[in-house]
C-alpha cells in the first residue's frame, strides 16, 4: 500500500518556484530544493520527478499565479490605458514575499538557448502577454482612448519589450521615482 504524502504539494511547489525565481535554475542545487521545500529527496523525486521536471512545474505555477494576479488587476480598471498601466505598476510593486523581477524573463536569459522545453514555455508566456496587450490596445483604440497612430500588434510588441526591460531593471534598482518615470514615458505612446 502506498504511503500518503506528508506534505502539501502546492505549498512545496510554491517554495520551489520562489527558490528558482530568486536563484535561477543552474544555481539552485538539489540540496537547496530539499532544504527549502522541507521534503525528503526521494519524496521530491516521486512527486515531481527530477530537477528539470520540478522546474517546469514551477514555471507553470508561476504562469498560473501571475496570470491570475494580472487578470484580477485589469478587471478592476476603468479603462484600457489604466489596465495597461496596472500591469506595468505590478512589476515595480516589489514586496518582501516575492523576489524582484520575473521568473520567465530570468529563464529566458539563463536557459532559452540551452533548453528547448524552457524556451518553449518562455515563448508561450511571452506570446500570452503580447496578446493581452494587443487586446487591451485594440479595445482602447476602438473606444478612442488610445491613439490609432500605430497598429495594435506593433504597439503591443513595443509595450511587451518595454515591460520585459522593466522586469530586468527592477532587479537592479529600488529607485521608485525612476521606475515610475520609465512607465510614464513608455505609456506616453498610447496618447
Amino acid at each position: 500500500m502506498a504511503r500518503s504524502k506528508e506534505f502539501d504539494v502546492n505549498t512545496v511547489l510554491r517554495k520551489a518556484m520562489y527558490l528558482f525565481w530568486s536563484q535561477g535554475y543552474e544555481k539552485t542545487s538539489m540540496k537547496d530544493l530539499v532544504e527549502t521545500m522541507g521534503v525528503h529527496k526521494r519524496s521530491m523525486y516521486d512527486t515531481f520527478g527530477d530537477k528539470h521536471a520540478l522546474f517546469m512545474k514551477a514555471m507553470e505555477r508561476y504562469d498560473e499565479t501571475v496570470g491570475a494576479s494580472v487578470d484580477s488587476r485589469i478587471q478592476d480598471q476603468p479603462s484600457a490605458k489604466q489596465a495597461i498601466r496596472s500591469i506595468f505598476e505590478m512589476v515595480i510593486n516589489v514586496d518582501d514575499v516575492r523576489p524582484p523581477g520575473c521568473l520567465v524573463v530570468n529563464t529566458a536569459c539563463e536557459l532559452s538557448l540551452l533548453d528547448p522545453e524552457a524556451a518553449a514555455k518562455v515563448n508561450e508566456y511571452f506570446a500570452k502577454t503580447e496578446s493581452l496587450f494587443c487586446e487591451l490596445i485594440t479595445h482602447g483604440q476602438d473606444t478612442g482612448e488610445i491613439s490609432g497612430q500605430y497598429e495594435a500588434v506593433k504597439l503591443s510588441q513595443y509595450l511587451f519589450n518595454s515591460l520585459t526591460g522593466l522586469r530586468v531593471l527592477v532587479k537592479t534598482t529600488n529607485d521608485r521615482q525612476k521606475l515610475e518615470s520609465i512607465i510614464d514615458m513608455t505609456l506616453a505612446i498610447l496618447d
